[in-house]
């Protein structure tokens, strides 16, 4: 069990829960995630904690001088025992997910731009790799996961999205902690399952932890008590996995408390004895980790390359040593001079052949010919009779076509055009074939087309005169493309597409979607969508203006 209280234990399976901390600065929220972080370690449940703030190191030491704390790295920060690289969120990532390592974060040694590159990389690889169960404690976390995003934070914010969304499918929970609950994103918020609230005073932040209790169907009449809360004293709500609505006095850390704000005027506490990490076992394991990513990492590659075009551009030419080997040997000159005399040989023979040919031909055009019989009078002849008239079929003898012999293939051809036009998309053979799902050199596509055209009702892909059998009905939008795309994969990669909030190159959607750039599979679904231009057949991949009527 995981105790946070005296009269609250939680679960093991709170490894793989939601929670959010909200609370005013001093009133016992890090106090409140610090406890859980300790009794998840001693159940051997590993966690990281992401700290833009510089004030879980604590973790590490004990709150007297008579105990060593938890065991773990600290990753970057002042107090580090590794430096944290603003390129190394992928690494990380896959550090915590092979090795299941319970380590800190620390961040607050980034600028704004260094520790948002690097925590998109750590939770998009992060929630692609992981398996077994794993907890997030995010500190201060409306700083990247705010109600109003700004450029790099939308990306930030959607992989934390989907950790808190779907993360539990991955292993993956997660703790938000804030005293800004009216900074932190809505959508995020009213997605957490277990609501732990110590004391706030602003209206506007009790009036985002109203939003969570309005949507969970909790009385508002306790939201009366929470300015009046003492420090530790909190509300648990966990209406959905607890059922329980409980008011508790969250225990204390046994870890130095490191986030608590300094009450000696001379100085700072001491802290207590660092627990042993054993940071040689670490590094060796992040060796294999950091080469492989080094060797997937595609800035890496370029920089690889270039530096080895600068080490041939700057290498001296050596110069060129001659060498004279002969061509031909006397053997060789034996051999051309025998082929020279056969081809001499060859040469007469030739002549009197021609000779001979010659002669023949004039006996054979001086020598008299045959008369020719006369040929009989053709218009003596008489006519063959006249084949008998064919009768006229009946319309029981007709096609069964739709309309004017006219069957269901050309039918669609017709409706996908009057599509095509309506989206203001480009209609072409491919275009046609691949939104009617097949090949655009099929033989029955071709001959649907010959027969359109030889009836009059397309010149090329222009439509003459309409099939009154046609239907006008096609599904409109986004949705009428994804079913236009009868194969999963490519719902699913035209899906990613749809969901950025930008231009993507092949790599990135690749990186996205988790599969090779160049795999065969991911290329053919590319091309499909280009044909059906629902993408630009050239440049950034985004969704074309005709995907949208």
């Amino acid at each position: 069990m995981i105790r946070i209280s005296d009269n609250l234990a939680l679960p093991l399976e709170a490894v793989t829960q939601t929670f959010g901390i909200l609370a005013v600065r001093g009133a016992g929220k890090s106090n409140c995630a610090a406890v859980m972080a300790e009794q998840m370690f001693m159940a051997e449940l590993p966690f990281v904690v992401v700290d833009p703030v510089g004030s879980w190191w604590g973790l590490r030491a004990s709150s007297d001088s008579h105990r060593v704390g938890l065991a773990i790295p600290i990753f970057g920060g002042r107090h580090g025992d590794v430096p944290l690289e603003r390129t190394g969120g992928q690494v990380i990532a896959d550090l915590v997910a092979d090795e299941r390592l319970s380590c800190v974060l620390d961040c607050s040694e980034f600028s704004e731009g260094d520790k948002i590159r690097f925590l998109i990389d750590f939770a998009e690889r992060l929630y692609r790799r992981n398996q077994d169960p794993l907890h997030l404690f995010l500190e201060e976390a409306d700083d990247y996961i705010p109600q109003r995003p700004f450029r790099e934070q939308a990306r930030l914010l959607r992989a934390f999205e989907n950790i808190v969304r779907r993360g539990r499918a991955r292993g993956l929970g997660i703790t938000m902690i804030t005293q800004r609950s009216a900074a932190l994103n809505k959508n995020v918020l009213t997605q957490i399952e277990t609501l732990i609230v110590l004391r706030t005073t602003s209206p506007q932040d009790r009036k985002a932890i109203e939003g969570w209790v309005e949507y969970h169907g909790q009385a508002k009449t306790l939201l009366e008590s929470l300015p009046g809360l003492e420090d530790g004293e909190a509300w648990v709500w966990s209406p959905s996995w607890l059922k329980t609505l409980k008011r508790v006095k969250i225990l204390r850390r046994l870890s130095f408390d490191s986030a608590a704000t300094p009450k000696e005027v001379h100085g700072k506490r001491p802290p207590a004895t660092l627990a042993d990490v054993d940071l040689g076992t670490i590094q060796k394991r992040m060796v294999a980790t950091i080469e492989r990513a080094k060797a997937e990492d595609p800035r890496e590659l370029r920089a690889r390359i270039a530096e080895l075009e600068r080490e041939a551009k700057n290498r001296p030419q050596a110069e060129p040593e001659i060498i004279e080997v002969p061509i031909l040997n006397a053997k060789d000159l034996q051999q051309l001079e025998d082929f020279r005399l056969a081809t001499d040989r060859w040469g007469e023979m030739a002549t009197t052949v021609t000779t001979t040919l010659t002669r023949l031909i004039s006996l054979v055009e001086n020598h008299p010919r045959p008369a020719v019989p006369n040929r009989p009078n053709l218009a003596q002849i008489a006519p063959l009779p006249s084949p008998p008239p064919r009768k006229a079929s009946t319309s029981s003898q007709r096609s069964n076509g739709p309309e004017e012999g006219l069957d269901r293939g050309g039918l669609r051809v017709l409706e996908t055009i009057t599509m095509l036009n309506h989206r203001q998309l480009p209609v072409d053979r491919e275009a046609v074939a691949r939104w009617m799902g097949i090949h655009p050199n099929g033989s029955r596509y071709l001959r649907a087309l010959a027969t359109l055209r030889a009836e009059g009702y397309l010149e090329h892909f222009s439509i003459l005169k309409m099939s009154p059998a046609c239907s006008n009905f096609y599904e409109r939008g986004d949705d009428g493309a994804l079913s236009a795309l009868k194969e999963p994969f490519k719902q699913r990669v035209f899906r990613e597409v749809l969901a950025a909030k930008g231009p993507l190159t092949r790599e990135t959607l690749a990186e996205r979607l988790g599969i090779h750039p160049n795999g065969s599979r991911y290329l053919r679904a590319l091309a499909w969508l280009r044909q059906m231009h629902l993408i630009p057949e050239r440049g950034s991949i985004v969704p074309t203006e005709g995907v949208y009527r």
